[in-house]
This record gives structure tokens, C-alpha cells and sequence, in this order.
């Protein structure tokens, strides 16, 4: 048996494909993968693959070819920008004398090195038993076989494999028991933010689209942002205020092209925030020539989560790499469908703000509020919020000229101060719609 490098740093990639030649994209965005992971990508071989050959997937002639290209460019690692059977990846190692990682095993590792929060650490490690559990074999091979038939060594007793089986499905069963502990405290959670009667927004997008950066900019929060793949595990949640009112926006984990099913499994709790989100976020790079097939992808990640149904208001990020480019409002059918903008640069966020307000139906009260003197903390609450636009004082009071979101003063009414504010939500003549800009 070889000896497995340690460092694992100097990869080659192999970029399987049928007819034609490879695809450019496909094998840069692997080769990100594989820089997100911390490797040196030093060569990259493609191999055309018309009828898959069962045993070690690319054929002998190919096999060759990539175990020179090894040998000349000194990578101590093989990538296979596709999924590998037990059995193809077991005879690669030995064939090549190298560590071999399929695409899953690849975005298994990125996710174990990226995973800060209890939950997603625990998850990472649920998809790579799942996906490790059918390759035990590879390291054992010389304790197939029991030890029984030489004298003094019979008897019955497991082999390691089984042994090794064994200890991983309780390993299996401790996180799963764990993982169901974090999703009531999470289903608690999300109970609570529903009572809290505030709309619920999610972002979901491809990798590397500018979610994180966009939900920095509009919750002030300081998410990890980077220019790199799968930068964002942990889901966030974060109140914000826009001008249609107060929401809760959640950011969610990137996705992308064949995502491992072991990763969707493991993360469906996590995707839950974009499961019951009133409206999704759908944040594209506007700059990406392959944006149409990303939005695609997007799509059929969020059919297997159960949010293919769920309403969509696409953000095209990055508009700051398009030359002349401007933020604006895409309509539809009289409603907003698109929302050209730079999160980087806070350029469009009110109109991103505008268009989520006119898509969840939000209202707006522009009215004049006469305040008595001892509901100081009401006005100061309304004032907080941005709500009013002037105000002069008389014997009666403070008069108010305000500009409120419906759902604001609906919360704003709830409490034990507000009662100034629950005669104007009966008053349909001060309802205003979330208008978009002409």
C-alpha cells in the first residue's frame, strides 16, 4: 500500500466529459473549488468519457496519461471533477499512487474546514460518515478477513472493518440525536420570529453571488464575506429596517452544481430559513456570463429542499463590474421582478427595499398624529424609527406629519403606549400602497 501524503497541496485535476470538448467554466469553477480547499491546482487533464469504464471511470489509455502528468508536475493529489463509486476511487489510489477525491469528497472538506456554529459543525460531520461510510474498505484491506485458522488465533471476534462500521453508525446515531436537539431549539426559534409578526426574507443564491455581502448592507451586521466559494455555512438571521417596515432576513448557505446530496440531507434543517421565508432573495451575479445556468441550478436545489413554490425576487448583484450599468427596478405584470445593484458599493438598496415592499403587499401610513403630552416614549419610539417627517408642538400636544410602515405601527399599537396608533390602522384613507419609482 502507498503512503498517503500528508500535505496534499499539489493537485491535479481531471475534468471528465462527454463529446466535444470540456467546458471551460466547468473546469475553472472546479479549480476554484479545489483553491477553496487549500490545494495548488498544478495541472489539469481532460478526459472524454463515452461509455464510463466501471472499474476506474476514464479508462486505461487516459490512466496513463494522467499518472505521467503526475509524475511531471509533482502533484501528490488527484481531483476528479466527478462522482467516484468505492470501488473507482480504491483502484485510482492504487493505480496512481496518489490520494484521489471525487467532487463530493471535495465539497465535504471545503464544508468541514468553513463550519464555525455547533450546528453546522455537526452537520459537515453527518454528510462525510454518510459519504465515508461505504469507503471503509479502502484503508483496510489487509483485515478483510478474520484472523481465525493459525494456532492461537482462532475463534470468533469482528474484523476491523466491522468493528470500524460499527463505531461510525454510533458516531451516526449520536449526531442525528444532536441535530434533532438543535432543530427544535431552531423550530422554536422561527416560531418565536412568526408571533413577531415580521415578514421573513431569505437569501439563497449560487456561491459566491454576494448574499453575505448584501446582507451586511442591510443589517449592518459583519458576516464573513470573501471573494472564494462556500465563503458563508451558518445561517444568519437578522432584523432589519427597510422603508416598506421592519422584516427578518436570513442568509443561507451558497449552493452549486451538483451539490452532494449528503450536504442537502445534512443542511435541510439550515435551508429551513429559506423553506419558510415569505419571499426569497434570489441574489445573481450580474456579471457572470453564466448567470442564466446558475439561476437554474438555484432553482432545482431549492425544488429538492421544498421551496421551488415559494415567491421570488431576483437581485442582480455586482453591477459595479458592468460598465455603464445603473440600479433599477425590472417589472412584471405591474409587480418588481428584478433589482439591479451593488451590494459593495450600497448602490440600489432602496430600491431593493422599495421592490420587497410592493412584492409583500406592505403598506404605508402617511397621516397627521396628534400625540398628547405624556406619550413622550411613543413619539420617541416614532422618531427612532424615522417615522416622522416634521412636527411642531400646541396646547393639545405634539402634532405629527408621519410616514410609517403599516406593520411598524401595528407593533408600535400592541404596546401599552400605543393606543394613538390603533384608531389610524382602522383608517383606510391613510393607507398608502409601496409605490415603485416611475
Amino acid at each position: 500500500m502507498f503512503e498517503r501524503s500528508r500535505g496534499g497541496e499539489n493537485a491535479l485535476l481531471i475534468q471528465p466529459h462527454a463529446g466535444g470538448p470540456a467546458a471551460p467554466d466547468v473546469l475553472e469553477e472546479f479549480a476554484e473549488l479545489a483553491r477553496s480547499a487549500g490545494a495548488r491546482v498544478v495541472a489539469s487533464v481532460p478526459a472524454r468519457i463515452d461509455r464510463p469504464t466501471p472499474s476506474i471511470l476514464i479508462g486505461t489509455g487516459k490512466l496513463d496519461e494522467v499518472k505521467a502528468v503526475c509524475e511531471a508536475s509533482g502533484a501528490d493529489l488527484v481531483l476528479v471533477n466527478h462522482a467516484l463509486t468505492p470501488l473507482q476511487e480504491r483502484n485510482l489510489e492504487k493505480a496512481l499512487e496518489r490520494r484521489v477525491v471525487d467532487r463530493t469528497g471535495l465539497i465535504l472538506d471545503i464544508f468541514a474546514q468553513r463550519a464555525r456554529s455547533h450546528e453546522g459543525k455537526l452537520q459537515v460531520e453527518l454528510a462525510q460518515l454518510r459519504h465515508m461510510a461505504t469507503r471503509l474498505v479502502r484503508g483496510w484491506t489487509h483485515l478483510e478477513r478474520q484472523r481465525g485458522g493459525s494456532i492461537g488465533l482462532r475463534g470468533p471476534g469482528e474484523t476491523q472493518l466491522e468493528t470500524d462500521r460499527r463505531l461510525l453508525q454510533k458516531r451516526v446515531e449520536i449526531l442525528q440525536k444532536r441535530l434533532e436537539k438543535v432543530e427544535v431549539q431552531r423550530t422554536q426559534m422561527r416560531r418565536a420570529r412568526v408571533r413577531s409578526e415580521l415578514p421573513r426574507l431569505a437569501l439563497v443564491g449560487y456561491t459566491n453571488a454576494g448574499k453575505s455581502t448584501l446582507f451586511n448592507a442591510l443589517s449592518g451586521a459583519e458576516a464573513y464575506t470573501a471573494d472564494q466559494l462556500f465563503a458563508t455555512l451558518d445561517p444568519t438571521v437578522r432584523r432589519i429596517d427597510l422603508a416598506c417596515g421592519s422584516l427578518t432576513l436570513a442568509d443561507t448557505v451558497g449552493f452549486v452544481r451538483d451539490l452532494p446530496h449528503e450536504l442537502v440531507a445534512a443542511f435541510r434543517s439550515t435551508l429551513g430559513e429559506a423553506r419558510e421565508a415569505d419571499l426569497l432573495l434570489h441574489v445573481v451575479d450580474a456579471d457572470d456570463p453564466l448567470r442564466d445556468q446558475r439561476m437554474a441550478q438555484v432553482d432545482a436545489v431549492l425544488h429538492e429542499i421544498g421551496a421551488g413554490d415559494l415567491p421570488q425576487l431576483l437581485v442582480f448583484n455586482k453591477i459595479d463590474r458592468i460598465e455603464g450599468a445603473l440600479p433599477r427596478i425590472d417589472p412584471r405584470e405591474d409587480q418588481p421582478a428584478a433589482v439591479w445593484l451593488s451590494a459593495r458599493d450600497r448602490r440600489g438598496l432602496d430600491l431593493l427595499g422599495e421592490a420587497i415592499g410592493a412584492r409583500l403587499g406592505l403598506r404605508r401610513i402617511v397621516t397627521e398624529l396628534v400625540l398628547p403630552g405624556a406619550a413622550g416614549r411613543l413619539r420617541a419610539r416614532l422618531h427612532a424609527l424615522g417615522a416622522v417627517r416634521a412636527e411642531a408642538h400646541a396646547e393639545d400636544g405634539w402634532h405629527l406629519q408621519l410616514d410609517l410602515a403599516a406593520a411598524d405601527a401595528a407593533r408600535l399599537a400592541a404596546l401599552p403606549e400605543g393606543a394613538p396608533l390603533r384608531g389610524l390602522l382602522a383608517d383606510e384613507d391613510s393607507m398608502l400602497p409601496v409605490e415603485l419609482p416611475t
